[in-house]
């Protein structure tokens, strides 16, 4: 990895709301139109990410760091792009199902995060965070 890329990819890890995956940002300069197209995608994508961390603070009272974290987590170990985990966690707050991956993948982050250093707070342990009610968020007593 040179420099340049090197670079790109602590900028893109500094902001917590963007997408976990490096922008070539040689690629970009030489091709205005790709650059836009990311640009875009971020800016569609962001609000949805936003209220997944939001949901996941809520829900097992934790740090918008360990939300984005849980959330990273869980996209890259079932392969599915962030923005589209970060709808099923939006989607899930609603009533709708989490596909059985996502939530089994999400509870073992919680619960990894959880077991970390105890700043889940007192209502989410490794044991309750995975019991995913009905299909939906697992849920921290």
């Amino acid at each position: 990895m040179d420099q340049r890329t090197l670079e790109t990819w602590e900028m893109a890890m500094a902001q917590p709301s963007h997408s976990a995956e490096p922008v070539d940002a040689g690629a970009a300069e030489s091709d205005p139109g790709l650059e836009l197209g990311q640009l875009r995608r971020a800016m569609r994508s962001r609000g949805t990410i936003d209220l997944a961390r939001g949901v996941l603070m809520a829900v097992f009272a934790i740090t918008p760091e360990k939300a984005w974290t849980a959330l990273v987590m869980t996209s890259q170990n079932t392969n599915i792009k962030l923005h589209r985990v970060a709808q099923q966690v939006v989607d899930s707050a609603g009533g709708a199902p989490l596909p059985p991956q996502i939530r089994k993948r999400l509870s073992a982050a919680i619960a990894e995060l959880a077991a970390g250093d105890g700043s889940a707070g007192p209502r989410c342990d490794a044991r309750t965070a995975d019991s995913g009610r009905d299909g939906g968020l697992p849920r921290c007593s």
